[in-house]
């Protein structure tokens, strides 16, 4: 059985790591509690979309990357579609952005 909220922790998670950034910087600037961020990122708790809008906020993603990206993993656990062999081209920009601003 797929699980969305899996899915989602495991988007949420793999873009804070690209962005360099820890789970207690990420729940402080989302205003979001560290051990729920974490047990969303671990798929134990459902996070609302006012929680995952403050969480994609604090990690200057839009929420759509984040729902594309979820909806693409699905799809692929379904059987719909080929795992892509590239990284998709806005997160690669707001990657190199980021980088460039350190």
């Amino acid at each position: 059985m797929i699980l969305v909220r899996q899915e989602i922790g495991d988007v949420l998670r793999d873009l804070r790591l690209q962005k360099g950034r820890t789970l207690r910087q990420v729940a402080g600037r989302a205003s979001v509690a560290l051990g729920y961020l974490s047990e969303v990122e671990r798929g134990q708790k459902e996070a609302s979309s006012e929680i995952l809008a403050s969480v994609a906020e604090a990690l200057d993603v839009p929420i759509s990357t984040i729902m594309r990206e979820v909806g693409e993993r699905i799809a692929v656990l379904e059987g719909i579609q080929p795992f892509p062999d590239v990284v998709p081209d806005d997160l690669v920009a707001s990657v190199d952005v980021e980088l460039s601003l350190r």
